[in-house]
């Protein structure tokens, strides 16, 4: 791979050594030796094998004195992207998980998201919040507020204030018999969205979750076809569209996501915890589905994407257990969900994603051989030998140390 372009904006940074993304051929690429510069307005200059950099230096004015070396054991992938993390739900993380998605939301859910009327309150959650998954390395998070538009805004400009790219919802709910206090008049909610977001650019919502859930909409809806039609004659199917879970959507719903470009964020975490059901990534595949993958905090037990992928790979598993034709995801291929195909669900992949040239440098700088750290890296002759033998690059081994146990 290599590639650059001629900026008005001058280099900023350069830096050399091991680069791992994915690209629209490749689940995985690993490139060993290369530099790559960054313009003053932060976006990807060029990419080229090290062996370059004195010519490159010569054309882009920069002094090699100046290149940052990565060391030993150190990398740079893309930020991951969250494309469902409920931040109002911060709070209980990783507690009351003892019931089902629908008794879930009455008993624990809708009683603490009433508070953020509260500004005091919201400010703590999201502030505590937007710095977790910042340190878990989500660069970019796709949130759900509540239906308080002052502490939704605020969620917005914290996430602002602190680096994060953050896509932010308020919340909409005109009917909640369980919880009275957490609801809007329809009229008051459609003032209060449009006060939010004057132009409403990206639609998110929930969709197939459990099987009760779905029952549910049909009741609610009994002149639509499916789930996915009742947001398909709202207008509220398109190509901006995110939609969580999908455990139960059928082959025809699917099409019609494919046909929308509607996307779907998958969320191992909490299908599992609040047993809902578990979502067959290779048939969303197979129907051409823009896929990546969330947290759902906090029906999700972590905020950390990197725990996202280990739930992706293991609920996987389990369905080539019950359905031994299905094969299991790799780490390369959920490496490719966390990343890049993220930042496609979130119609943000001309920005973000990778390091092609022209985009952002929305990076994570990984040490897997840090002291103290939580991975334990092997002398690299021992690495060297395993898999040079199986036909791999030794960096396959700390990658996948990285998202398996980092």
């Amino acid at each position: 791979m290599s590639g650059r372009h001629d900026t008005a904006a001058g280099i900023a940074r350069v830096y050399r050594g091991s680069f791992v993304h994915s690209t629209r051929d490749a689940a995985l690429e690993i490139l060993n030796d290369f530099v790559l510069g960054v313009d003053k307005s932060g976006k990807i200059t060029f990419i080229e094998e090290g062996k370059n950099v004195d010519r490159l230096a010569q054309e882009q004015g920069f002094n090699t004195a100046d290149v940052e070396n990565l060391g030993p054991g150190e990398f740079f992938m893309p930020g991951m992207v969250d494309t469902h993390i409920h931040a109002s739900q911060y709070t209980y993380m990783g507690t009351a998980l003892d019931l089902p998605l629908l008794q879930w939301l009455n008993t624990y859910t809708f009683p603490v998201e009433s508070r953020y009327r509260d500004l005091k309150f919201a400010r703590d959650v999201y502030t505590k919040v937007v710095k977790r998954t910042l340190r878990n390395g989500t660069t970019t998070a796709c949130y759900f507020a509540t239906i308080h538009t002052d502490a939704s805004l605020l969620l917005g400009q914290i996430a602002d204030d602190l680096g994060q790219r953050a896509l932010v919802g308020k919340v909409c709910m005109d009917i909640n018999p369980m919880v009275p206090q957490y609801k809007e008049l329809l009229d008051e909610s459609k003032d209060e969205t449009l006060r939010f977001i004057r132009e409403l650019l990206q639609k998110k919502s929930h969709i197939s979750e459990n099987k009760e859930e779905v029952e549910l909409v049909k009741q609610l809806f009994p002149d639509c076809l499916s789930y996915t039609d009742v947001y398909l004659k709202h207008g509220l199917l398109t190509d901006k569209t995110v939609m969580a879970h999908g455990c139960h959507l059928t082959d025809e719903e699917l099409k019609i996501f494919h046909k929308n470009g509607a996307s779907i964020s998958h969320c191992p975490s909490s299908n599992i915890s609040l047993m809902s059901g578990i979502l067959n990534v290779r048939n969303v595949q197979k129907h051409k589905v823009k896929l990546g993958l969330g947290t759902d905090v906090a029906g999700g037990y972590s905020a950390s994407i990197l725990d996202a992928v280990r739930r992706a790979i293991d609920t996987s598993k389990v369905l080539t257990i019950e359905h031994p034709q299905l094969r299991p995801l790799t780490f390369e291929e959920v490496f490719w969900l966390a990343t890049l195909g993220g930042s496609e669900a979130l119609s943000l992949d001309d920005r973000i994603g990778n390091f092609e040239v022209g985009k952002d440098f929305d990076a994570l700088r990984v040490n897997v051989s840090v002291p103290g750290g939580p991975l334990d890296v092997f002398p690299e002759d021992v690495i060297v030998e395993k898999f040079l033998n199986l036909g791999k690059t030794p960096w396959l081994s700390f990658i996948s140390l990285f998202l398996q146990y980092g």
